[in-house]
């Protein structure tokens, strides 16, 4: 059924399914896919040297006509090249995080780009609209990957967000089908972004070991920790329990800095080692059964949706109390 919203008229997008923008995980060929099958995809430029992030977004160009987005999160280094990059390659949405939304935003709206800012609490909500963005991620507890600290659910966040800001406010953490996303837009969201199941898609770039890691997984298999650096939402394994473990009794951030080494969500989720690599996945991940094209991911979301909807119109309800 047709569907248009703020989400949708600002992106220039069909359906309010947002594809996260993850480390190693989402190139060229993940973000296409699912602009194409019309939502928006998003390349995770966090894993990305500046001239790799030319080439996926030049890929992305060729592979779809539609309107894609970057996600840069502020915690790396040598962001500015990353900008002059976005910028240059005339990037028409751009997603930050882990950041001040000060930072860049007046910047990539003078280029002409569609700014959008993810955010773990109402207060950097409020940032985000006063930095002049464009519209809200509201990432909840349950997200995998980078989190907030304070462990608000989404189903707490979305609505606190919603009566903090007025620009439109998209839901992620602990969403994977259209039942989840019908309960996001009652909260008041006007999209959704999801993350872990389109890591279990045939065009992400996650190694088959960890998406076969994912299938396998069950309720209470992740876990949120790295607090003293930066909150991080991992599948449980001998690297994650090791460096946890560190954590619990009272680490150093120097010292945890040092066992985290470089290069270990490399190690895990694009090079496959289930052990000692660092696998950044959401609770949802205990839902995810199979490995799909992203386009039928999208399509069965939406379809989920339209179904839940039509559910609820169903319903009878006895307005006499």
């Amino acid at each position: 059924m047709p569907f248009t919203n703020r989400i949708t008229q600002l992106f220039k997008i069909e359906l309010p399914i947002i594809q996260a923008g993850m480390v190693w995980v989402s190139g060229w060929e993940l973000a296409s896919a699912v602009s194409n099958a019309g939502g928006l995809g998003i390349i995770g430029a966090g894993s990305m040297y500046p001239e790799v992030l030319r080439t996926h977004i030049q890929k992305t160009k060729r592979a779809t006509s539609k309107p894609f987005a970057v996600n840069v999160p502020m915690l790396y280094p040598d962001l500015q090249a990353h900008i002059n990059v976005i910028i240059e390659e005339k990037v028409p949405i751009v997603f930050m995080s882990a950041g001040n939304p000060k930072t860049w935003t007046a910047t990539l709206k003078a280029a002409g780009c569609v700014v959008v800012h993810v955010v773990s609490s109402a207060l950097f909500a409020k940032k985000a609209e006063a930095a002049g963005c464009d519209a809200i991620v509201a990432e909840g507890f349950e997200a995998g990957g980078h989190n907030g600290r304070d462990e608000t659910t989404t189903m707490v966040l979305v609505p606190l967000i919603k009566k903090s800001v007025s620009i439109p406010v998209i839901a992620a953490g602990g969403i994977a089908t259209g039942q989840q996303m019908l309960a996001a837009f009652a909260l008041g969201a006007e999209a959704v972004q999801i993350g872990s199941r389109f890591v279990c898609s045939m065009e992400s770039s996650a190694h088959i070991h960890f998406k076969n890691a994912i299938l396998q997984s069950k309720e209470g298999d992740t876990q949120l920790g790295l607090k003293s650096l930066a909150p991080v939402r991992l599948l449980k394994n001998d690297f994650a329990n090791a460096i946890l473990a560190l954590e619990k009794e009272g680490a150093s951030s120097n010292l945890l800095s040092e066992q985290l080494g470089k290069g270990r969500a490399k190690k895990g989720m694009f090079e496959g080692d289930m052990q000692e690599g660092e696998l950044e996945i959401g609770q949802v991940s205990a839902l995810i059964e199979q490995i799909q094209p992203a386009k039928d991911i999208v399509h069965e979301i939406w379809k989920d949706f339209c179904a839940a909807v039509n559910h609820l119109k169903s319903i009878s309800i006895n307005k006499e109390f």
